[in-house]
């Protein structure tokens, strides 16, 4: 797969190819079987299995090669995300023409308490989600989706990367964007399996970068660092933050807690 076959489409970045949130892709059976079971077949299957493995990796911290494979294939085919930048987010909701505020269903399965930081964005009347069995979290289909308007659905997401969570946006059945959610790594399946060495989402587009002009060192970015991407060097007897590239997945938190106003988000 070519990277969802979509990587340089419109905007030259996938997430922003208005194609992948078009009307025809909700006709295809397939995946419109794949949304009325998506709680079950893929959050709850998914909360067990990564109990699994967590278990497992506390004892060998490898995963067999084969299974991590097998892993990531499945996610790329059916449910692949990306971190995102808020300015993605502005980006990406500013041109929808609906948008639902919905539970979390990470949480709901693992806690059973309702949180609603997950967005559902659809660039046509025809939207998308409105075959999402809300039953599961024990509401009327008309309550568990939360009309909000673009410009206020960027504003909550605001505040909850204020709260320190990462914006990641998903798939409901590759290429096709379902959803943009806002989770905190430990609370987020996606985010989880990256401890396990399994890499079910793209970095992003983005990735952090240290002014040393500004930078006092004190270490405020690497604390708020949610993927272990920041770490520390002598210049000049100073001390100084270090960007892991690699290991960035482009958040932009860090640059939220830094008193110097020394980092900033670059394209990779």
């Amino acid at each position: 797969m070519c990277e969802f076959c979509t990587k340089h489409g419109d905007g030259k970045v996938w997430f922003k190819n208005a194609a992948n949130y078009a009307r025809d892709l909700t006709s295809d059976l397939a995946r419109r079987g794949y949304i009325k079971t998506f709680f079950t077949a893929t959050i709850e299957e998914g909360l067990a299995t990564i109990g699994r493995l967590e278990a497992l990796y506390k004892k060998k911290p490898q995963l067999p090669q084969r299974l991590v494979q097998q892993m990531q294939s499945r996610a790329r085919e059916e449910h692949f995300g990306q971190v995102v930048t808020i300015e993605d987010i502005r980006e990406i909701v500013g041109k929808a023409a609906t948008v639902v505020r919905l539970p979390c269903a990470c949480r709901w399965a693992a806690l059973k308490k309702e949180n609603r930081c997950c967005f559902s964005v659809s660039y046509t009347p025809d939207a998308w989600y409105q075959g999402l069995d809300m039953g599961y979290f024990g509401l009327a289909q008309d309550e568990g989706l939360e009309r909000v308007s673009p410009a206020e659905a960027i504003r909550q997401m605001e505040a909850l990367e204020g709260e320190g969570a990462v914006h990641t946006i998903w798939t409901m059945l590759t290429p096709f964007i379902g959803a943009i959610c806002n989770c905190k790594p430990a609370e987020c399946l996606g985010l989880r399996t990256l401890n396990l060495q399994v890499e079910t989402m793209f970095r992003g587009e983005q990735v952090a970068w240290v002014d040393e002009t500004k930078c006092t060192g004190c270490g405020a970015c690497q604390e708020a660092c949610s993927f272990a991407a920041i770490g520390g060097k002598k210049l000049a007897g100073e001390s100084r933050a270090v960007i892991h590239a690699g290991q960035c997945f482009g958040c932009g938190l860090c640059r939220n807690v830094c008193p110097a106003e020394a980092l900033a988000m670059i394209s990779r």
